[in-house]
């Protein structure tokens, strides 16, 4: 782990944000073949990860205010 935790939360946020873009990506093409059930868990799915993303980016700008 390194030793700056900003940084190591900034790159965790930067890989969250990443899968949340691949979730989003998906949703369409579940839409398309009509698996509302798939799409529905997509979309919490992608929430969720949007809603990590901006409390990791929170927790770092918080690491650099102690």
């Amino acid at each position: 782990m390194p030793t700056d935790p900003t940084a190591h939360l900034q790159v965790i946020a930067d890989h969250v944000a990443r899968y949340h873009d691949e979730v989003a990506e998906m949703v369409p093409a579940q839409q398309a073949a009509q698996r509302d059930d798939v799409a529905t868990a997509l979309v919490e799915a992608e929430r969720a990860l949007r809603t990590a993303t901006r409390l990791l980016r929170r927790a770092a700008k918080l690491t650099t205010a102690g």
